[in-house]
C-alpha cells in the first residue's frame, strides 16, 4: 500500500467567497494555487451567499471536526410576501404569501425572542444535509418527498431591523448546523405572509473574520503557492485557534503526549473543564501539539487526566488515537 505523501502546506486559509461560485469551486481554486489536494472547509456557503469560507489545508484537514464547533455570524436580508421552494431567491414562489404586517418594534421584539437561544429548526429541502446517505437537494431534484426531522440549534445573539416595509435585515450569531434560509422561511410563516432569504453574508467563524480573509480574486490570480501562504490571511497550523480550553505542557509531559500516552497535568490556573471535554494541548512555547480529551478531573479541578485524541508530531503531521 502506498503511503500518502507529506503535505507541503499545513494551515488555515480564510477566503472571502463571492456570490456565484460554490464552496467546492473555491476549494478547487485553492488546490490549483497551492498544488495541494488535501483541502477541505468548515461549512458550506450556498452559491448565492458571500463571505467567509474557512479552508483547511494539508494536515489541518484533521482539525475540521473541531473547527466546526466555532459559532458563526451571519448578516442577511429576508424578503417578505411569499415563500419559495428553496427558501432563497432561486426557488419557485410558493405559499404562504400575503401582505407583510407593519414591522414595528413589537413585531421585531417578538421575532427576536422567538428565534433566540435553543430552537428546533428544519433544514431546507434543498440543502447538503444527508438523509439515508443522500443529500437533500438530490432527493428534492428527483421529486422525492421525505420527512425532514427538526434538529436543535443555538442562536447566541440575534437582531432584526426593518430595512423596507417588506425586507427584514437580520444579524445572527449561531451554532454550527443553523440555516439562515430556514430562519427566513420560518419568519415568513410566523408573520403569515411568507418569506425567503434574498441575501446572505457570513461575517465570521469564531475569531476569523471575512474582513481579514484572502480574497477570491487574489486566490484565482495566485501564480505561486507563496502568493497565498505569504499573505497575512494565512494561518500556520501551529497558530490555529480552536474552540476549547488550552493546556500548556512542560517538555516531559509534551513528550509523553506526542507519544500517545495519557498524562496527568497540574492545573494551577484552574482551567474550567469537565470530564469528556476536548482541550487544546500546546508546548511551553505555544506550539500546537494536538487535541486531548479530559478523562478525569481530580482534586477539585487542580489536576487533570488527559488522553491524546489527535497528536501532531514535529513535522506537523498528525495521527488520531485509535479507540
Amino acid at each position: 500500500m502506498s503511503r500518502r505523501r507529506p503535505s507541503h502546506f499545513n494551515g488555515l486559509l480564510p477566503v472571502y467567497k463571492k456570490a456565484g461560485p460554490t464552496s467546492h469551486d473555491v476549494v478547487d481554486m485553492a488546490r490549483k494555487a497551492l498544488g495541494e489536494r488535501r483541502i477541505g472547509h468548515t461549512g458550506t456557503l450556498d452559491p448565492l451567499a458571500e463571505g467567509l469560507l474557512l479552508l483547511c489545508v494539508g494536515q489541518a484537514t484533521r482539525l475540521q471536526q473541531f473547527l466546526l464547533k466555532w459559532d458563526k455570524r451571519y448578516q442577511g436580508e429576508i424578503r417578505l410576501g411569499h415563500a419559495t421552494t428553496t427558501y432563497d431567491s432561486e426557488g419557485e414562489a410558493t405559499g404562504p404569501r400575503g401582505e407583510p404586517p407593519a414591522l414595528n418594534e413589537d413585531v421585531i421584539a417578538r421575532l427576536t425572542a422567538q428565534f433566540s437561544g435553543e430552537i428546533d429548526q428544519v433544514p431546507p429541502p434543498y440543502s447538503a444535509k444527508k438523509v439515508h446517505g443522500k443529500k437533500l437537494y438530490e432527493l428534492a431534484r428527483n421529486g422525492e418527498e421525505i420527512h425532514i426531522e427538526p434538529r436543535t440549534v443555538r442562536v447566541e445573539e440575534i437582531s432584526m431591523q426593518a430595512k423596507t416595509p417588506d425586507v427584514l435585515a437580520v444579524d445572527a450569531t449561531t451554532s454550527t448546523g443553523f440555516y439562515v434560509r430556514s430562519l427566513a422561511h420560518d419568519v415568513g410563516i410566523e408573520l403569515g405572509c411568507g418569506g425567503y432569504l434574498q441575501h446572505l453574508h457570513r461575517a465570521s467563524i469564531g475569531p476569523y473574520t471575512a474582513a481579514k480573509a484572502f480574497t477570491q480574486d487574489a486566490l484565482e490570480a495566485a501564480e505561486t503557492p507563496e502568493d497565498v501562504i505569504g499573505s497575512s490571511a494565512w494561518v500556520p497550523i501551529e497558530s490555529i485557534s480552536l474552540p476549547f480550553a488550552e493546556i500548556d505542557l512542560n517538555s516531559a509531559a509534551a513528550e509523553r503526549f506526542v507519544n500517545g500516552q495519557e498524562i496527568i497535568v497540574f492545573n494551577p490556573g484552574q482551567t474550567e473543564v469537565e470530564n469528556g471535554a476536548n482541550v487544546v494541548i500546546r508546548s511551553a512555547d505555544k506550539r500546537l501539539l494536538g487535541i486531548g480529551t479530559v478523562r478525569a478531573v481530580l482534586a477539585r479541578g487542580r489536576t487533570l487526566n488527559i488522553a491524546p485524541e489527535m497528536v501532531f508530531g514535529a513535522s506537523t503531521g498528525s495521527r488520531s488515537r485509535r479507540k
